[in-house]
C-alpha cells in the first residue's frame, strides 16, 4: 500500500489543482479555492484514521479535531451564540475527535476495512455538505467535493501500490481490493457504515432542497382533502 507521504503529496497536488480551477475557472473567491484545496489535501489523509497508532494517525487526529472545532465555533456563531459559549462548544468538539473519537477507533476500527471504502467517501462528502455553514449550495458541494475527490485519490492509490510487478510478471498482493470497496468483510462494520451513510444522505438531500419530506409539502389553494376510500366501500355499491 501507498505511504503516508505518498497520499500526502498526491492529494497536495490535487487540492492545488482544485483549488486553482475552483477559483480560476469556475467564479469562487480565492478563500474560497484555496480552502477547497487545503480540504481536498486533507480528505487524501482521511482513510488512515483507521490505521494503527503512530504519529501521521496522531496529527491526523489532531488536524480533523482542529478542523471540526473551527466548524462548530462558525457554527454556533451563526445562530447567535455568545463568543463564551461559542468557544466551549469548540473546545469540547476537539476533545471529542481529539480523545474520544480515537480512542472508539482504536478500540473497534480494523485497518483497511470500511474507512477504505466508497460508501466512507460518500459519507465523508455529505458530512462535509452538512457541516460547512454556507448561504450557497454551489459553495457547499465545492468543499465536499473536495473532499471526495481527495479521498477517492487515497483509494486509487492503495490499489495501485497493491499491484506488484517482478520484471515481466505482476503480482497482486493480499491488500488488492481492499481500498476501492462496497462492502468489507465484518457485517458489524458494513451495517454501522450503511446506517451512516444512509442517514446522511436523507438528511443531506433534505438540505438540498432535492428531497422535500412529506409533512413539509404544503397543500395548493385548489387541493382538496385526499379521502382515504373505506375498503368496505364496494359492498355499497
Amino acid at each position: 500500500m501507498a505511504g503516508y507521504k505518498e497520499h500526502i503529496s498526491v492529494s497536495g497536488m490535487l487540492g492545488i489543482g482544485y483549488g486553482t480551477i475552483a477559483s480560476l475557472l469556475l467564479g469562487f473567491t480565492p478563500a474560497q479555492g484555496i480552502l477547497a484545496g487545503v480540504l481536498t489535501w486533507i480528505g487524501g489523509m482521511l482513510p488512515d484514521l483507521d490505521s494503527e497508532t503512530g504519529r501521521p494517525v496522531r496529527e491526523l487526529f489532531g488536524l480533523t479535531a482542529a478542523i471540526a472545532s473551527f466548524v462548530a465555533m462558525r457554527s454556533m456563531v451563526r445562530i447567535g451564540a455568545d463568543p463564551d459559549a461559542a468557544l466551549l462548544a469548540a473546545a469540547i468538539t476537539y476533545a471529542a475527535v481529539r480523545y474520544g473519537a480515537s480512542a472508539l477507533m482504536a478500540k473497534f476500527a480494523v485497518h483497511r476495512g470500511m474507512f477504505h471504502s466508497l460508501p466512507a467517501l460518500i459519507i465523508a462528502g455529505e458530512a462535509v455538505f452538512l457541516a460547512y455553514t454556507s448561504e450557497s449550495y454551489a459553495v457547499k458541494f465545492l468543499m465536499a467535493g473536495g473532499v471526495c475527490l481527495g479521498f477517492f485519490s487515497h483509494l486509487v492509490l492503495d490499489e495501485v501500490y497493491s499491484v506488484e510487478r517482478k520484471g515481466a510478471k505482476i503480482r497482486l498482493k493480499k491488500s488488492a481490493g481492499t481500498a476501492i470497496k462496497w462492502f468489507g468483510k465484518g457485517l458489524f462494520g458494513n451495517a454501522v457504515a450503511y446506517a451512516i451513510l444512509f442517514t446522511l444522505t436523507y438528511i443531506t438531500l433534505v438540505e438540498s432542497g432535492i428531497l422535500i419530506p412529506p409533512q413539509q409539502v404544503a397543500p395548493t389553494e385548489n387541493s382538496k382533502p385526499i379521502q382515504q376510500a373505506s375498503p368496505f366501500e364496494f359492498m355499497r355499491r
